[in-house]
């Protein structure tokens, strides 16, 4: 059951809202990016074990706020060839709408099943959080074929910036199907407070010491 559409006027005058989560958002990035340096260091040597050749980093195009395109980056956590081999495995597609998932998905690396089961595979979006292509809280920034499918409904889920986290990541993931996915965008979109991002903040470090639905 569809809930009814975003107040938009009402979403755009939280102006102290954004101003405090966007200086939430510049320290926080800036220090986990310091802090979480070991991790990077680390998961670059295992991964550079397992595949000498390749990336470190992935970044691949996204769709922000407003429609607005930006790069996104990850820790590589598939093969090099990943995006040639999509084609053939979209019929393989285990979750329902405008997205891709695929628990055993043949394309991702041993060290890459590890770091998106803890969603380390995440972390280097801290940077795209500093230069404010994202937020540390805010829906899962979908891809342009996504989008591409997304309903008038759907697209209400690119009303604020994209997050890092969000209460997808924190309400099953994976096990969580595109329609319901929206609604929970929709539900913190209209619901939008500190006090909100926080939790969300909370419940994703729990998430990452106790996986979920991650794959």
């Amino acid at each position: 059951m569809k809930s009814n559409f975003i107040d938009r006027e009402k979403v755009e005058k939280k102006y102290v809202y954004r101003f405090i989560k966007r200086i939430i958002d510049v320290l926080g990035s800036s220090i986990g990016l310091i802090v979480l340096s070991p991790i990077f260091l680390v998961v670059a040597i295992l991964m550079k074990k397992e595949e000498p050749n390749g990336p470190i980093f992935f970044s691949q195009t996204r769709v922000g706020k407003n429609e607005s395109k930006f790069k996104m980056f990850k820790f590589r956590s598939m093969c090099v060839d990943a995006e040639e081999k999509l084609a053939e495995l979209l019929k393989h597609n285990e979750v329902e709408g405008a997205m891709f998932k695929m628990k055993d998905d043949p394309r991702i690396t041993k060290v890459g099943k590890f770091i998106r089961k803890t969603s380390i595979d995440e972390l280097p979006q801290l940077w795209n959080v500093l230069k404010g292509d994202m937020s540390l809280v805010g829906p899962r920034p979908p891809l342009l074929r996504e989008v591409a499918e997304y309903t008038e409904y759907d697209k209400q889920r690119l009303l604020v910036k994209p997050g890092c986290t969000g209460l997808w990541q924190v309400s099953g993931r994976n096990e969580v199907g595109f329609d319901e996915m929206v609604e929970l965008d929709i539900e913190y979109i209209q619901n939008g407070s500190i006090w909100n991002d926080v939790k969300i903040m909370f419940k994703t470090i729990l998430v990452m010491i106790k996986p979920n639905g991650a794959y």
